[in-house]
């Protein structure tokens, strides 16, 4: 690994899987080098895959197979900003539909417990419109869906 701040992911023996999905669902995503553990530890055997290097849209990550002692939780997302609502559908649908789940408010879980908050650029900028009651639209708008219409938050934000 190159970079010297690395986020590193707590996976109980799927980092490769996890890696390989974000490498095919995201862009500017691709998986590195995969070490094996020299010997045997608590939640693996001597061969097995410890860590795998990866990134996910340019961000240097590590997966470690660490076992089952924690689970991921929505402390911790990526956010995606998309473009549209292709974009926003087509990311949604990839974490979702391959045993994911939906959330609130532009939420979902991957199937590893990874949370992601699929953000279209049209919704940070109707919530940060400086008319506020257009922004309050938005945002009441938002609060009522899982995946975001990027639709219905263009025809709240214009009243």
């Amino acid at each position: 690994m190159v970079s010297k701040n690395t986020i590193c992911l707590w996976y109980d023996g799927t980092a490769l899987d996890a890696a390989q999905f974000y490498a095919r669902t995201f862009p500017d995503s691709a998986v590195g080098r995969i070490h094996r553990a020299p010997g045997d530890y608590p939640s693996g055997k001597q061969g097995d895959v410890l860590t795998v290097e990866f990134t996910v849209m340019g961000i240097p990550c590590i997966g470690l197979n660490g076992g089952p002692a924690f689970r991921h939780s929505e402390a911790f997302s990526f956010q995606v900003a998309t473009d549209d609502q292709a974009e926003t559908d087509r990311l949604w649908n990839a974490i979702v539909g391959n045993g994911g789940q939906e959330s609130a408010c532009g939420w979902c879980k991957d199937q590893w417990g990874v949370s992601w908050q699929i953000t279209p650029r049209a919704l940070t900028a109707a919530i940060a419109d400086p008319d506020r009651a257009a922004a309050k639209r938005a945002f009441d708008a938002m609060m009522k869906m899982g995946k975001i219409d990027i639709a219905a938050i263009e025809a709240a934000r214009r009243g």
